[in-house]
């Protein structure tokens, strides 16, 4: 008797589909082996990283302009030797320091409109470092520039006091010291010195200029000292007493070592007969 013969193996459709299937994988890997080349060459995969970005002994080195789309923590940001630093932003650039705690203790916001800063204290030194040339905080404000030049046509406003050992004009410049509407108040507690070196030294006022000394004296040192356009004295009775007549000028004398004393004013020059004034001096 013939024994019966069972084939061995996948036949018919079968065969067909493992290798329809079969085929597919290998297009699949080929397709994804393609791509995977392609995404290196053009994202520039390199040992040392990826496009403009290198991965260095001391950290991370961009090349180029990049674009973080999410937050980026770091310690420190530094541009190359041969190029400046640009942090761009199409609203504004904002800085913060925080404690470790997370409270903001600094803050720095460049913006279109203005740049702002929220510190406690907030300084600017000079290219070495040393020198403070501005600083501020809440209690005072500190210029340490050797010259301070204000530009604008109105000058420079003070609500309040101002402390300073030296006021002087530029070259070929006048200074003038104002008060258009109130008064001009100088006060030094050993002595407030004006000098005009190689000019003229001029005082106006609208109503009356007082030169007061409480304890010492005013002394006036110069060639020739003039007093201009003083009134013609002249007696006139008061109407209050019918016999004693009323001084209303006095004429102003001075003595030979420069004392000034008050002698009644008369139709001429009455200082000789009150000199005896000067023997007392």
């Amino acid at each position: 008797e013939n024994p019966q013969l069972y084939p061995v193996g996948i036949y018919g459709w079968r065969k067909r589909c493992l290798y329809f299937f079969v085929l597919l994988l290998l297009v699949t890997m080929i397709v994804n082996l393609a791509m995977t080349i392609w995404i290196l060459k053009v994202m520039n995969f390199t040992v040392d990283g990826m496009g403009n970005l290198r991965v260095t002994k001391k950290g991370i080195r961009l090349e180029g302009i990049s674009e973080f789309l999410l937050p980026l923590y770091v310690k420190e940001i530094h541009s190359r030797k041969d190029s400046p630093l640009v942090l761009q932003s199409d609203r504004n650039v904002t800085v913060n320091a925080r404690n470790h705690m997370g409270q903001l203790t600094g803050q720095l916001t460049v913006g279109a409109d203005a740049v702002e800063a929220q510190c406690k204290r907030f300084e600017v030194r000079a290219s070495e470092g040393e020198k403070v040339l501005f600083s501020a905080d809440e209690d005072e404000i500190i210029i340490g520039a050797d010259r301070l030049k204000v530009t604008g046509t109105e000058g420079a406003v003070f609500g309040h006091s101002v402390e300073t050992p030296h006021i002087r004009a530029e070259p070929s410049q006048d200074l003038k010291l104002e008060s258009p509407t109130r008064s001009l108040i100088m006060e030094a507690p050993r002595g407030v010195q004006v000098s005009a070196a190689a000019g003229d030294l001029k005082a106006t006022c609208r109503k009356e200029l007082h030169l007061q000394s409480t304890e010492g004296e005013i002394f006036l040192n110069a060639e020739i000292i003039r007093l201009g356009n003083l009134p013609m004295g002249s007696f006139s009775s008061s109407p209050s007493s019918s016999s004693t007549p009323r001084q209303t000028i006095y004429e102003l004398c001075v003595c030979p070592n420069g004392k000034l004393y008050l002698s009644p004013a008369g139709a001429g020059s009455t200082c000789q007969s009150s000199s005896n004034i000067c023997l007392w001096s």
